[in-house]
């Protein structure tokens, strides 16, 4: 069953509201990781140090993960544009609606991303 208008224009609003959560997310991370060493100061603990580098480390790794979640939004914006959006890119069958509600961004069904994440596609 194709998805009905009002349906794509709910998940374009939340696809377009989490990609302003995530760069806002992504735009904070990235300006804690950037502070400069100086701002530590002299009389910081080692052991306070590693656990500040530790921190930089995590939110790098997780903007990392967030700009892939950006990159796969963007791909759905860009199939509601081509009016294929809830079709997966690789069976093109009709991605579930349940699949759809838990992730708007997911533009492959269940199996074909179990395929592509085994790297057998």
């Amino acid at each position: 069953m194709a998805l009905k208008k009002t349906d794509i224009a709910r998940f374009k609003k939340r696809l377009e509201d989490l990609k302003m959560q995530l760069l806002h997310h992504v735009k904070g991370a990235s300006e804690e990781v950037k502070v400069s060493d100086e701002s530590k100061g002299y009389s910081q603990h080692q052991a306070d140090e590693g656990t500040d580098d530790f921190d930089r480390l995590i939110n790098l790794e997780l903007t990392g993960k967030e700009y892939q979640i950006l990159k796969q939004i963007d791909r759905a914006l860009d199939k509601i544009d081509e009016n294929t959006y809830g079709v997966c890119d690789i069976t093109e069958e009709e991605i579930p609606l349940a699949r759809l509600e838990a992730i708007p961004y997911a533009t492959m069904t269940v199996k074909a991303q179990e395929k592509f994440e085994k790297g057998m596609l």
